[in-house]
């Protein structure tokens, strides 16, 4: 006897009822189950281990139990009271079938030897079991009962027993049988009958059966389904199948009647099975048994479910017999609706989403069955696994998986709106939180209904948060009137933006206005204030935020387009002065390295706005800038940056902290939800997820998109080769560097050597810029006519020859000292702005009216915030790792009211690590690109093989 525990079956051995006697295999020894049975033992199964015990063999010899007589009569009823019986593994529980009344006769055998069967409604029973009752076993139905007759019960059990009887022994046996009892059966002879004229019917049975196997891919057992169907000829009730003519036969009356099969019609049905891509199995069934018929099988999930929606309803009209095994994973049940229930709560930031489909008049709800199915299948989240899949094809999900003692409840549900579903529920299915028949969202989640906005559902609930996600959707398409009193005319894509601003403002959301530098992000901030205060909404003053050049800036920018707005600089070491006045005024601006300073005076103001200007300055979560910008209280928070991400994601997470805390989880969270994922692995699928969840507070345009009045411009590396005293101090102080990186890294790890890295990075790019920035480095000799610097004063020779007006960007000061040496040495006219600059305006000035030719810039203090469109050509001198800060840089002079092309060099020294961080440019480009574009840009990640490549040698140099 077999218990399992997951179906806890008695199995019984196949081929013995005909002729063996009938047992069960055992799984373990009986006594281990008696008296120290498993939990899946029932009390109903101790009896039966009870009566198998009285049967056991004592030598062990056999391989079962035999059941005999009245015993085994009663111990096979027990069995099958329990509902647990099976005929061989992987089949269906046993079924009690009904009484059948049968009578006993002799049939003849194409040999001359007779055999008895037991006949029923004029047909053979194939399987009598002889116990004390008998039974019958249907292998077709899965059905076993009681037989009864009308002899003894002791000698029909004998004649149920009985051997084949030889031709030449009929008579003998005859005459014996009379003698006995003259109401016994006896051989006689029987009519031969041949019938050509039956049709057969088609009989298809259907299963499927789940089973563990070996899997060499992975080392381990894993769940697989097997899907089966078996093909069958009926003949006037007698089931054939397989290739064989034979002769189907039955007893009719005294006649035996011999069909003959049909093979041509039985080939058409075999085609017609053909034509919906059906095999034979290749493999040995575990679905059906083999008596059902031919196996055949399909290639994979989705034929057998466009087989089950279509070829079954064609089969069962051209009337073909379809026999649906319980277990089949395609006997589908009808969708009937689907729906979107809202549980939106009022005053509450946040809403829970239902989504189900309706099946018999039942609710079910799709979020924890597809939460189990895509944790077992994470690939369907990805993207480019979804569109391989197209609109017509189906997911066939159990809506019962999770209730294990349920029967199977199987739908198919249509890719084209699975997408829908898995684009507006994304990275929530990963999360271990997430249970339930609904997921708890926050209202500015509100934009990923509208993925699903389209499809045809029934919604209950959410009228507000559905709006709500429409609005964050068409939010750039809001029509606001510039306001009154704004000395400017907006250029479309500007008037776009103020709408944007005007509809976050509506719906109580903050963003990132992300626009290139110089697309007038200041402008389109000034003009929302503006319409804020001749709304009367401005009640309370605007804080806005910046860096310290920044301040003249703005103060110009605001008296120019937006007079009417009282505009205070909280700056200087006398504005303590103006704390108490703050609220009579529209605007205030204040510093980063102020704000800290100023917090207490700060938090007790609630401001109508809290804007950030180069809002990367609290790309650092920690700092304290970013600290004091989160504990300030605004109605809204805006971002202004053209970089809102500048060197990895966990940049972008902290504007994201404080524009919308907790919008992208915690820090940790977020590294593994996205940083990890997209910056170590380049998973375009988790970037896909993050740009969707940004999208809606990101307004983010390119020149190249909107300004289509600006001229072109032209990027170009010009390449220097280093000087031979260059390539040698290169050379020594590569080896030293190189050295001193491998042993940090090996100490501390790649991550924690940053400094020493960044520190050995500085000290090679200082060789290539000129050798007098290296400390230690005994120079000889002039050195403008050597390397990068000789280089550049050829080709400003030539610029300045052409008229061109050139910004010169350097990240060293003391290199820009350098250079204003040579040029005043030639009499070139220069600006220069550093940050030791005190007043910024004059040299701007300068340059802007045509003083001077050459302006002398150190990037940090003047890569944002200067409008210099007085040139047309921009030099970067020492290019670093950060493309948006050159960017940043450059757009000082390409830029709105920029009307020459525009000329961009980079000087970098061949074969050295500048052109190594080019590389790195590109790649963390990409990453940028791809996260406030369209989440399709290339991967990007720091691989030991990225430092590996910054130290190596020179061209023509052997590492030492």
């Amino acid at each position: 006897m077999l218990f399992e525990d997951r179906t806890c079956g008695l199995r019984v051995r196949k081929g013995v009822f005909e002729n063996e006697a009938l047992q069960f295999k055992r799984l373990q020894s009986l006594y281990e189950l008696l008296y120290q049975p498993p939990r899946f033992v029932k009390e109903d199964d101790l009896r039966l281990l009870r009566l198998l015990a009285a049967l056991d063999d004592p030598s062990g010899a056999q391989y079962g139990y035999e059941l005999k007589g009245q015993e085994g009569g009663e111990l096979l009823q027990r069995a099958l009271d329990t509902g647990r019986l099976i005929h061989e593994p992987d089949m269906p529980f046993i079924r009690q079938g009904s009484e059948r009344h049968a009578e006993f006769r002799w049939v003849r055998l194409d040999n001359g030897s007779y055999r008895g069967v037991w006949v029923h409604e004029e047909r053979a029973l194939p399987c009598v079991l002889p116990l004390l009752p008998l039974y019958y076993y249907d292998a077709h139905t899965q059905e076993l009962g009681l037989l009864t007759h009308a002899l003894d019960t002791h000698i029909a059990q004998q004649l149920t027993l009985a051997p084949e009887v030889p031709e030449h022994l009929v008579v003998p046996l005859t005459h014996k049988l009379n003698t006995l009892n003259q109401h016994l059966p006896t051989p006689t002879q029987l009519h031969e009958e041949l019938i050509d004229t039956v049709a057969p019917r088609p009989h298809l049975t259907l299963g499927s059966v789940e089973f563990s196997a070996y899997a060499t891919k992975t080392g381990r057992m894993q769940r697989q389904l097997q899907h089966r169907a078996a093909l069958a000829f009926d003949y006037d009730g007698l089931r054939a199948s397989g290739s064989d003519d034979k002769p189907v036969s039955r007893l009719a009356g005294s006649t035996h009647q011999r069909i003959q099969r049909q093979s041509e019609a039985e080939h058409a049905v075999r085609d017609q099975l053909r034509a919906w891509g059906f095999k034979p199995a290749t493999r040995q069934s575990k679905a059906l048994p083999d008596s059902a018929g031919e196996m055949l099988q399909l290639a994979d999930d989705e034929a057998w479910l466009r087989f089950a929606r279509e070829g079954l309803p064609a089969l069962r009209e051209a009337g073909w017999t379809i026999e649906v095994q319980r277990d089949f994973a395609f006997h589908l049940h009808h969708v009937q609706d689907w729906y979107a229930d809202i549980a939106d709560a009022p005053g509450h930031e946040w809403f829970d989403l239902e989504l189900g489909i309706v099946v018999e008049g039942e609710r079910y709800s799709l979020l924890p069955i597809m939460l189990q199915l895509l944790r077992s299948n994470p690939e369907l989240l990805r993207s480019h696994e979804l569109a391989k899949r197209g609109d017509d094809e189906h997911l066939l999900i159990d809506l019962n998986s999770a209730r294990h003692d349920s029967p199977a409840l199987r739908v198919a549900l249509p890719y084209a709106r699975i997408r829908a579903v898995m684009r507006t529920l994304g990275e929530l299915y990963l999360h271990e939180q997430v249970g339930g028949p609904s997921v708890r969202l926050e209202r500015a989640d509100a934009a990923r209904l509208n993925e699903i906005e389209g499809l045809p559902l029934t919604w209950a609930g959410g009228e507000q948060v559905r709006e709500l996600g429409r609005r964050l959707r068409d939010a750039r398409e809001l029509e606001v009137a510039p306001p009154a009193g704004l000395n400017a005319t907006l250029r479309p894509y500007q008037q776009q933006g103020l709408n944007w601003l005007q509809a976050l403002r509506e719906m109580g959301t903050g963003g990132i206005l992300g626009d290139d530098m110089g697309l007038g992000k200041t402008l389109q901030t000034l003009a929302h204030l503006l319409l804020e205060k001749q709304a009367g909404r401005l009640t309370q003053p605007a804080l806005l935020v910046m860096p310290t050049s920044l301040i003249p800036n703005w103060l110009d920018e605001a008296q120019r387009f937006v007079p009417a707005l009282r505009v205070l600089a909280l700056h200087g070491a006398g504005r303590a002065q103006h704390f108490a006045a703050l609220a009579e005024y529209d605007l205030i601006l204040t510093t980063y390295a102020l704000l800290p300073r100023d917090l207490d005076t700060l938090k007790a103001q609630t401001w109508h706005a809290l804007v950030l200007d180069e809002a990367q300055n609290i790309k650092t979560s920690t700092s304290k800038a970013a600290q004091a910008a989160r504990a300030l209280k605004a109605e809204q928070r805006l971002c202004l940056t053209g970089t809102p991400m500048e060197n990895n994601l966990g940049e972008l997470w902290s504007i994201f902290h404080f524009l919308m805390p907790g919008w992208l989880g915690d820090s940790k969270q977020f590294t593994k939800d996205y940083r990890t994922p997209i910056e170590r692995h380049g998973d375009s699928e988790r970037l896909s997820h993050l740009v969707r969840r940004i999208r809606p507070f990101l307004l983010r345009r390119t020149k190249e998109e909107v300004a289509t009045d600006l001229p072109a411009k032209t990027e170009m590396v010009h390449w220097v080769e280093l000087s031979d005293a260059q390539r040698d101090t290169y050379e020594t102080v590569r080896v030293a560097m190189d050295k001193k990186v491998r042993e940090e890294i090996a100490r501390n790890g790649a991550a924690r050597s940053q400094i020493v890295i960044l520190e050995a990075l500085l000290k090679l790019r200082q060789v290539c810029c000129d050798l007098r920035l290296v400390k230690g480095v005994d120079v000889k000799g002039p050195q403008h006519d050597k390397g990068k610097l000789g280089s550049l004063l050829e080709m400003l020779g030539e610029l300045l020859s052409e008229g061109r007006r050139v910004l010169l960007f350097s990240q060293f000061t003391s290199m820009l000292a350098l250079i204003e040496e040579e040029l005043v040495k030639r009499g070139i006219r220069y600006s220069l702005l550093t940050g030791d600059t005190r007043d910024r305006r004059t040299p701007v000035a300068q340059f802007q009216g045509g003083e001077t030719d050459v302006f002398l810039i150190s990037l940090k203090a003047g890569g944002t915030g200067l409008n210099l469109t007085a040139a047309d050509t921009v030099i970067h001198f020492d290019p670093w790792w950060n493309p948006a800060s050159e960017n940043q840089a450059t757009d000082r002079a390409y830029r709105i009211g920029q009307d020459k092309p525009v000329f961009v060099f980079k000087l970098i020294t061949r074969g050295t690590v500048e052109e190594k961080i080019q590389q790195l440019q590109l790649e963390k480009a990409a990453l940028a690109a791809g996260v406030l574009k369209d989440g399709e840009a290339g991967q990007w990640r720091m691989a030991d093989e990225d430092i590996e490549a910054l130290f190596a040698p020179l061209p023509g140099k052997r590492s030492r």
